[in-house]
Formats: structure tokens, sequence, C-alpha cells
């Protein structure tokens, strides 16, 4: 019986881990949930999992979840802030921590049950991207299982040997082939972007995702993002981005022999969480099998970094190494915000990225502390360049 925390239960990860979990009662149990502010979810989410704990973000918010259980007789401890999430991600109790947080909040934590030395199910990618050496070291250093969750970083991870030991020259490995949908303006004017709404933005093709993500997926942000978390997961000397709109091959590996490995399934992240669940066992996830007949044909093609230029400025950024990939991600999260509240428009989030990178001086990621001063730099950047005439 595996006991799991669950950090960032009301979005989509979260309930896709939960729907896994309640079709195995006997594998799994429910130690911990948590949610930034979306009280009534995570409470019925605790009426129905019974977990021993619950974190919710603000004082305000534990107060209104903990009066919502009492109503419902359900006895869990309800905490909240960024302590209390630690917490549950480090507790001697739990086995396995779902790390579901969305963005930089997401470090902290997952990286407490990296020294903790849990089996970390990751799907927050920020942690590695704004860490990598840092949140690899700890891992390694307390024993720390990782097991990818996004679709991509899960397919790579199946297509590699199982003592892989991001040692791409002794596998044979001689490139990563990292597929993307394109999202919902692969095909639209360019010239059109400018008058892109968040509601079209948010509207993905094949995946149903958080609006954050979502706006990443549309930029393909998210999929500069997944380029420096594969980078710091598999040691892989070459890392290309594929477009592959029918999200059905979901990435491959490249070896040195010629042969390529592919992992295909349906568009649905209970795969992967059940993947990593159960593994190196195999366990129902819910998901129709894959019928390629009514597929028809799969399309490949390379990005346009001019359709996709925050794709190009992940790729700088990650060359440049250092702090650079935790400026790159701060200047994007402020970005979507602020594309989301309308303050910007959709083209607007890689002029705003373009600034904060150009701004803020890299520094060394020798320490946590270190990463986190210039994600508040880059952060303070952003706000200041979509606050300026610059932005109009």
């Amino acid at each position: 019986m595996q006991c799991i925390t669950i950090l960032g239960a009301t979005g989509s990860i979260g309930v896709s881990t939960l729907d896994v979990l309640a079709r195995h009662p006997e594998r799994y149990s429910v130690y911990a949930l948590s949610a930034h502010s979306r009280v009534e979810e995570l409470a019925a989410q605790c009426a129905l999992f019974r977990p021993a704990r619950a974190v919710i973000g603000t004082a305000a918010a534990a107060a209104q979840l903990s009066a919502l259980l009492r109503a419902k007789g359900v006895r869990t401890e309800v905490d909240y802030g960024a302590a209390a999430l630690c917490a549950i991600a480090s507790d001697a109790k739990v086995d396995t921590v779902m790390a579901a947080i969305v963005g930089a909040a997401g470090l902290e934590p997952t990286l407490a049950a990296a020294r903790a030395g849990k089996k970390i199910l990751l799907a927050n990618k920020e942690a590695l991207v704004m860490s990598g050496q840092l949140f690899m070291d700890a891992a390694a250093d307390n024993g720390a299982q990782l097991l990818p969750i996004d679709s991509e970083h899960n397919a790579i991870f199946q297509c590699l040997p199982h003592l892989y030991g991001r040692a791409p020259d002794a596998a044979g490995v001689a490139k990563i082939l990292l597929t993307a949908s394109g999202g919902p303006f692969l095909t639209r004017a360019v010239d059109t972007l400018d008058a892109v709404t968040p509601d079209e933005a948010c509207r993905h093709p094949n995946w149903v995702m958080g609006r954050k993500i979502s706006v990443d997926s549309a930029t393909m942000m998210n999929k500069g993002l997944e380029v420096i978390e594969a980078h710091w997961l598999f040691g892989a000397p070459l890392i290309e981005v594929v477009i592959h709109p029918q999200s059905v091959v979901h990435s491959m590996v490249s070896y040195v022999d010629g042969s390529v490995l592919a992992q295909l399934g349906n568009p649905d992240m209970r795969t992967p969480i059940a993947h990593a669940l159960a593994f190196p066992q195999r366990i129902s996830s819910g998901v129709a099998q894959l019928d390629l007949t009514q597929i028809g044909s799969l399309q490949f093609e390379r990005p346009d970094l001019r359709r996709f230029p925050c794709l190009g400025l992940a790729f700088e950024a990650l060359k440049a190494g250092g702090t650079a990939p935790a400026l790159l991600n701060a200047a994007n999260e402020v970005a979507v915000q602020a594309f989301l509240a309308l303050k910007i428009g959709f083209r607007q989030i890689e002029r705003v990225i373009s600034h904060v990178m150009d701004e803020v001086a890299n520094g060394d990621a020798f320490c946590i502390a270190a990463v986190m001063s210039q994600d508040a730099l880059a952060r303070s950047s952003a706000e200041r360049f979509i606050a300026s005439k610059g932005m109009t």
C-alpha cells in the first residue's frame, strides 16, 4: 500500500491522479491533499478520500475549509501556507508525492520531497527549470526516485533503457525528439495573433489543461520549459522539438544505430500518471486503448520560431545556464498572468520575457536562495515593463 501526498490536488493533474487512485484502492491511500484557493473542490476531495491532512493557501481559506469539513463530518487536519506544503511533502508517513503545483510555487515543496527521499511523480517542471542541478543533486544525495509525469518526459522515460542513469553515451542515445502539438494556433496566420483572446489561447485542440499551461502551449513556452526539464532529467546530448498535431506519439528517442523508439497513446494524462504510480509494474488507467486505424495518419514538422519565439527564448536560456532558466520562467509567469487579465496582448508575452532576459543579469544558481532572489528580480522587471508605456 503506497501512501500518497498530492500537491495541487484540484488542478487537472491532481484530479486525474485521484481518478487513477480511486480505481486501485487496494494499492494506494491518500495521506494529504493541497490546493491554492479552490476551497469547495478540496473539501469535496477530502470528503471522498479522507486524507489525514489538507493544505490550502491562506488562513482565511483554511478556516473556510475547516468549517466545510466539519459540516461533512470529515476529520482531516487543515493547515495553510508554504511551510505546511513542505511538511506534507516530506512527512515520514508518505511514500509518494505527486508534485503538480503549477509554477514556481511548487519548487520548495517538491525540493522538500526530494530531500526527504520520496518517490516523486514530477509534474511540476518548474522545479527542474529553476534549480536543475540543485534539484538533481538533492534527489541523488537523499535517494529520492524521480518519475516524470509530463506526457513527453514520461514517454522518453519509457523509451530509454530501464537503468539509463543519465548516461546517453553508454546507452547509445543519439538524441531526444520531444513532440509538440503546436497548440491552437499552429495554422493561424501569424499577423492575426496580436488579436488572440485568452479564451482562444486556452482552447487546446487535444488536451484539457489549466489556463496558465494552456497559454504556455499556445506560445510553445511549455515546450521550451520541457526542453530544459528534459536536459536535467535525461542528460541527452541533443534535444529536438518536433511538431506533431495529433498528440499520439508523445515523444521519441533516437539511437546511434539508427533506431527510433516512440511511445504512443491517447492524449490523456492518466496514462503517464498510472505508469509512474505503479512503476515498474503496469496498472489500468481508465484510458481507452489506442486505435491507429481510426487515426489514419500522423504528421510531423519542424517548429517555426517566427510563430513560436518563446521556444527560441527557452533554448537560449538553457544554453546560457545559471539562473537564466529561472529568469525565463518568472518572466513568463508574470506575462501569462497579465495576458489572462487582459493587460497585455498575446504577442506581447514574448516581449516581456525578452526584456527581462536582457535587463536582469544572469547569475549563479549555487543555492535555492540565489535562485529565488533572481526569480524575484525577474518578476519585478516584468511587472515594471508591463506597467510602462512600452507595453501600450
